[in-house]
């Protein structure tokens, strides 16, 4: 006879026992999620790897001892292949929808999708089969699980990173990071709430034995943690949230192994990624000369000497300024040329752009524009004179996910200071076509630029920039056209003369931008259609050799091109030869 069973009415549930396999079980349901991410991909990842985007900047910036300016040869862009370009067309309308994007939210509905995803993962394994009231144990198990998720998607040098292609940074995987750690926060609430609730109902103390009380202060720790890093905290005072941040991790990493000896085998993974981050981050540490230059009282142009390459067009690098009393703060800034071998630029280099948008960056164009004023006294002169000063670079991370280079068509639209990010893109993919001479196969033949901007002043700050690239794009097979937005009648004579550009007085429309783009042909007919118009009834096409998207600046843009090309529809898509979007917002 076999032994008697137990009844599993009559079973006493052995927390202990059952509640790890839900952390197992969670496990295995992200990391089957990331896993179908990175195969999804894996077409992008390869040829990354191939054109060189893929691993370009792993090792930091570097230096030559000089470069060679390229030549164009006037080189046509070669033939379409029609079949691959619906293929592409097809895959791009099939994942558009999910570029739509809410107000308010700051998150898409693939990003939403992604985390209505996750939390139902989180609550399904707190509330299965588990006794939460009579023993909650279960909510901080799952709690415990999530410290591999909230430091995999933090890092700033992930191999996951990697493994989804080129753009896909850690601040464009940084939303399941803040979702993953307000997610450990709910369960270890729902564990702490029931476990005092169970304390008081049976007049156990709550505070006293170490158990309850390094619960009670692992607790309090994650509370400040989730509450410090909201997002109105996060912009308002963001060197005080980093520093909470940091010492808030270490405390609660601290205290909650006190608390539990089960907390040990899920510390180990954080500090793997936390260490393998902290070890790249040495290679891309640069100490470098640089220039400041003041353009007025609110844009701070600075020039890093002796970097020649190691970065993509749209990547940017953490800057720390080493000026007066303010050594220890750093700020991302994005890269605005492309590196010097291909720039068009006339005076090509490593230069970033820094708007008066806080006290940093205030305090950095006051020191800026003292130090030019005490030069031009000193010498007696009128030209443009730099501050000079140490800069610590750390990067270059992230960049552009679209490789403007494979598609025929290419619309680049930005507001305000935004426009460093598009404006890098638009001297990497002239400099590739014209410097270059499509070495590695660029089928880019027609590039809208927009800007928008509130007063007619800042169009000073880049216009050198941008004439130089359009005057290299004249005299080539780019169609390149420049459309700066003024939204306020400020000093309107401020206005510097770039070529194939016009200025309007208006606040546009992302989506009437978009569709008057695809709908007009890569020839002369574009001047013509913007006198007189566009038919309502008209019928859009496009060249079918692709559409690239990117938009950078505030929210309200970048939701707005997210919405435009959502809206465009698998027809239209398809048509083209696919739309590709990536956009960047600069925002906490």
């Amino acid at each position: 006879m076999a032994a008697p069973v137990v009844p599993s009415s009559f079973q006493i549930y052995n927390s202990y026992v059952e509640d790890p396999k839900w952390q197992i079980k969670f496990t295995i349901v992200w990391c089957s999620g990331v896993a179908l991410a990175v195969a999804v991909s894996v077409p992008s990842l390869i040829l990354g790897l191939r054109n060189g985007r893929s691993l370009k900047g792993m090792t930091g910036i570097s230096e030559t001892d000089g470069y060679q300016s390229a030549h164009s040869d006037g080189k046509e862009p070669p033939p379409t292949h029609r079949r691959g370009r619906r293929l592409i067309g097809a895959w791009n309308a099939l994942i558009s929808p999910t570029y739509w994007s809410p107000p308010k939210l700051g998150l898409n509905l693939g990003q939403i999708v992604v985390l209505s995803a996750y939390l139902a993962a989180v609550l399904v394994c707190i509330v299965k089969d588990a006794p939460l009231i009579s023993n909650p144990n279960r909510a901080g198990f799952l709690a415990l699980a999530q410290f591999p998720v909230v430091f995999l998607f933090a890092t700033k040098n992930s191999i996951l990173s990697l493994l989804l292609g080129p753009g896909n940074g850690y601040e464009k995987l940084n939303f399941i990071h803040r979702m993953a750690g307000r997610a450990m926060f709910l369960a270890g609430c729902i564990h702490g709430s029931l476990w005092i609730r169970n304390h008081l109902q049976y007049g156990l103390s709550i505070l006293g034995p170490q158990k309850e009380t390094s619960g009670v202060a692992s607790l309090a720790l994650l509370c400040i943690i989730v509450l410090t890093s909201l997002r109105p905290v996060r912009r308002l005072f963001y060197e005080y949230f980093f520093v909470i941040h940091v010492l808030t991790y270490v405390a609660f990493f601290v205290t909650i192994c006190y608390h539990t000896i089960y907390a040990s085998p899920w510390i180990f993974p954080p500090l793997a990624f936390y260490g393998a981050d902290v070890l790249l981050r040495l290679f891309r540490y640069r100490i470098k000369d640089a220039i400041l230059t003041a353009q007025d009282a609110h844009m701070t142009l600075i020039r890093v000497h002796n970097c020649d390459d190691g970065w993509l067009a749209g990547q940017h690098v953490r800057l720390r300024v080493f000026f007066s009393n303010r050594v220890f703060e750093s700020h991302a800034f994005t890269i605005l040329s492309a590196p010097p071998s291909y720039s068009c630029l006339s005076s090509p280099g490593f230069i970033l752009a820094a708007r008066n948008d806080g006290d940093w960056t205030r305090a950095l164009n006051d020191y800026t524009r003292k130090k030019q004023e005490h030069l031009q006294i000193n010498k007696k002169s009128e030209g443009d004179l730099g501050a000079f000063v140490q800069v610590m670079l750390d990067g270059p991370y992230g960049g552009s996910s679209v490789d403007l280079g494979l598609y025929e068509n290419v619309f680049l639209v930005a507001g305000g200071s935004g426009v460093t990010f598009t404006l890098g893109l638009l001297d990497d993919i002239v400099g590739r076509c014209v410097k270059l001479g499509r070495s590695q196969g660029e089928r880019t033949r027609r590039i809208e630029f927009t800007w928008c901007i509130k007063s007619f002043g800042q169009i000073e700050w880049f216009a050198p920039m941008l004439v130089d690239i359009a005057a290299a794009a004249s005299n080539s097979t780019i169609d390149l056209h420049i459309s700066i937005f003024v939204t306020c009648l400020c000093n309107p004579e401020a206005v510097p003369h770039i070529p194939n550009s016009i200025v309007i007085l208006s606040r546009p429309s992302v989506q009437d931008l978009l569709k008057d783009f695809i709908s007009l042909s890569p020839s002369s007919e574009r001047k013509d259609s913007l006198e007189i118009g566009l038919d309502e009834s008209q019928k859009l096409h496009g060249s079918g050799g692709g559409v690239a998207v990117c938009a950078s600046g505030p929210e309200s843009l970048t939701r707005e091109a997210q919405n435009a090309v959502a809206r465009l529809g698998l027809t239209m898509s398809m048509d083209v030869g696919g739309i590709a979007l990536h956009t960047e917002l600069f925002t906490l």
